[in-house]
């Protein structure tokens, strides 16, 4: 059985795969007394676009600058598009090996490999065997494929002499009874050494190393911490505990929790690998992590908008990552507005409270109830904010889709009206509001765009905000008074969006003053409700 730490590999995705050299020299020294046997110090590649570190190349003059324990066995992985692409096969070989393995310090070669890709990238093993290097195959994303598939691909194998064939649970969607079902389609025809590469998007990385184990297979990827893509993988520090109570072995942990201490937990912090509901959702679908990672590095999505695109992902396929498709999954709005509502029917000349979902309202409730007793104003709440009396709410606004169908429960027995795209929405999402009075405002979304029309608008995003700020511009009403958008600390870059898009409004012509009235980071004017209640 084989421990093979593949952080430095997988987890430079997050860092550009920049690790400073001391802390690389501990992680080695970690890695040696945790009883691991083979570190896989990166990628080895011939594209260079854009700044990478060292572990994007991992070249041989790059590694003898390393102090490698003498217990560990170096590894490098190639990705198989570099090698079946436009340049021939051995050329491509020879320049990302152009010594032979006696004379390299490294001693393992894996490939990474799609389908598609499989059986033209390996004769590549052939190369790589003739010149001492020991070769493994990454079978990615095979959890999906059926048994006849997954069978015709051992066969393949099995023409050539790899030392360790992987099959990796790309989209983490596997669970142990599925991960015993790959391994028994794969030993059809393959009968040599077999590895797993576990991701953790359901909690399940180290069950499934752990089931694969039992199931025959000896060799067994982790990264510290789980560093890896989106929800990451099984934790070197939990596998080494098990791995060595199966060796009845003695291991050292001290220096591997020390540099996670030091190094591998603050990054984790701020780069947030490693699971999530996002993620298990993703699993559960098999949809590609990546979406995920993307969406929750980018301050545009709201939980409203990531729920939504795994809705539309799990519809529409999300096994291959692509930024258009993500983007595409933004546009629930897209083309002509549809409505049949107009607001000035309701907001003509009035002074509007715009009630947000920050602990604001409820904090100063009872000031803000007090205004709205004696000034009248017309009281609109996003969602189903809920933080002053219902009676004193005049209507609701809401419309994202997903947020609409989580939250239909509750607007069903809300008393106030709801003012929502209903002719642009999904019939799932108008079911679940059966019963419920609608105001049907359209919307449409498009980039840079302010467009207030008397049914409809044309807005940059589908955030409730925007939308509220549209229909009641749309609507004539002669001042907005917002409670409860408090905003984020200032480091939060959801701060610096939501003061783009407010500003964004503002220099609209058609605009309408904006006045906070409880707390606000936000860059609008500012008075205090205690000041207005009388």
């Amino acid at each position: 059985m084989l421990v093979l730490d593949c952080t430095l590999r997988d987890g430079g995705y997050y860092n550009s795969w920049n690790f400073p050299l001391d802390v690389t020299n501990k992680y080695l020294d970690a890695m040696a007394a945790a009883g691991v046997d083979i570190v896989e110090l990166g990628l080895r590649s011939l594209i260079n676009k854009g700044f990478k570190g060292a572990s994007a190349y991992t070249t041989d003059s790059y590694i003898r600058t390393l102090s490698i324990p003498a217990s560990l066995k170096v590894a490098v992985m190639i990705n198989a598009t570099e090698i079946v692409g436009e340049m021939l096969q051995e050329e491509a070989l020879q320049k990302l090996f152009p010594n032979d393995a006696a004379s390299s310090p490294v001693d393992v070669v894996r490939i990474a490999c799609h389908v598609h890709e499989f059986v033209k990238a390996l004769p590549a093993c052939n190369w790589l065997k003739q010149r001492g290097y020991i070769v493994g195959f990454n079978l990615m994303q095979v959890a999906d494929r059926t048994q006849e598939e997954v069978e015709a691909l051992s066969l393949e194998a099995s023409k050539y002499p790899i030392d360790a064939l992987y099959f990796a649970d790309s989209m983490g969607s596997m669970d142990p009874a599925q991960t015993t079902q790959i391994i028994s389609w794969l030993r059809k025809h393959w009968r040599g050494a077999m590895g797993i590469h576990t991701h953790d998007n359901m909690g399940l990385a180290l069950s499934n190393t752990l089931q694969a184990v039992k199931d025959g297979v000896t060799w067994l990827d982790a990264t510290v911490t789980g560093m890896g893509r989106g929800p990451g993988n099984a934790r070197t520090e939990e596998l080494v505990i098990e791995v060595a109570d199966m060796r009845k072995q003695a291991i050292n942990m001290v220096p591997l929790m020390s540099v996670i201490r030091s190094y591998f937990q603050p990054l984790k912090n701020q780069c947030g690998w490693g699971s999530n509901p996002y993620y298990y959702l993703s699993g559960k679908y098999g949809i590609h992590p990546t979406y995920i990672q993307e969406m929750l590095g980018d301050s545009r999505y709201s939980e409203e908008d990531i729920l939504a695109a795994i809705n539309h992902l799990k519809v529409e396929g999300g096994k291959k990552f692509s930024l258009n498709t993500l983007d595409a999954t933004r546009q629930f709005y897209n083309g002509e507005p549809r409505g049949n509502w107009s607001p000035a029917e309701m907001f003509a000349a009035k002074i509007v409270l715009l009630l947000g979902t920050g602990p604001g309202v409820a904090e100063h409730r009872v000031a803000l109830e007090d205004y709205i007793k004696t000034h009248k104003p017309v009281v609109v709440a996003l969602n189903t904010q809920s933080g002053v009396a219902q009676e004193l709410i005049d209507v609701r606004v809401a419309c994202h889709p997903i947020r609409l169908l989580a939250d239909c429960e509750a607007h069903t027995q809300l008393p106030q009206p709801l003012i929502t795209p209903a002719s642009m929405l999904p019939a799932d999402v108008l079911l679940a509001l059966k019963g419920k009075r609608l105001f049907d405002y359209g919307l449409s979304v498009k980039t840079n765009t302010f467009e207030f029309g008397e049914k409809a608008s044309a807005l940059p995003t589908s955030l409730v905000i925007c939308y509220a700020l549209a229909v009641i511009t749309a609507g004539g009403a002669s001042k907005i008074m917002m409670a409860g958008f408090d905003g984020y600390g200032a480091d939060d870059p959801r701060n610096s969006e939501m003061n783009k898009l407010l500003q964004f409004y503002a220099a609209n012509s058609a605009s309408l003053e904006l006045l906070s009235v409880t707390p606000t980071r936000y860059e609008i004017k500012s008075q205090s409700i205690y000041g207005l209640a009388g």
